[in-house]
């Protein structure tokens, strides 16, 4: 399985922005899929957006409802990174937001939004 390495989490006030980043760096591989999860305390993980390849995909993007108009999902050209742009955060985006790619999981990193 790829290791996934994430970057760009950390503290925001409401209403601010961050960008979270994740590469596939063990592999050469070209993932159909990657995207973003999310899982606050006490509750379970679930889906933040995802996106398929530009190239061997058609570059279909999911969002959840609750960050339609708010985050945006991008890959990069070479099919191994995806990019998660977070704007208008809010107190309940507070999570640890986890990179998949295929069947791989990153290990998390900590997003919290507080004033």
């Amino acid at each position: 399985q790829a290791q996934l390495v994430e970057s760009g989490g950390g503290l925001a006030q409401p209403g601010g922005s961050l960008t979270l980043s994740c590469t596939a760096t063990s592999t050469n591989t070209r993932y159909y899929l990657m995207g973003w999860h999310r899982q606050a305390p006490g509750t379970e993980r679930e889906l933040v957006a995802q996106m398929t390849d530009n190239v061997i995909g058609r570059g279909q993007v999911d969002y959840a409802d609750s960050v339609k108009g708010r985050f945006t999902i991008s890959r990069g050209v070479g099919g191994n990174t995806v990019y998660l742009q977070m704007n208008s955060l809010q107190p309940e985006d507070t999570a640890v937001y986890y990179c998949n790619a295929g069947s791989s999981w990153g290990q998390g990193i900590q997003v919290t939004v507080s004033s």
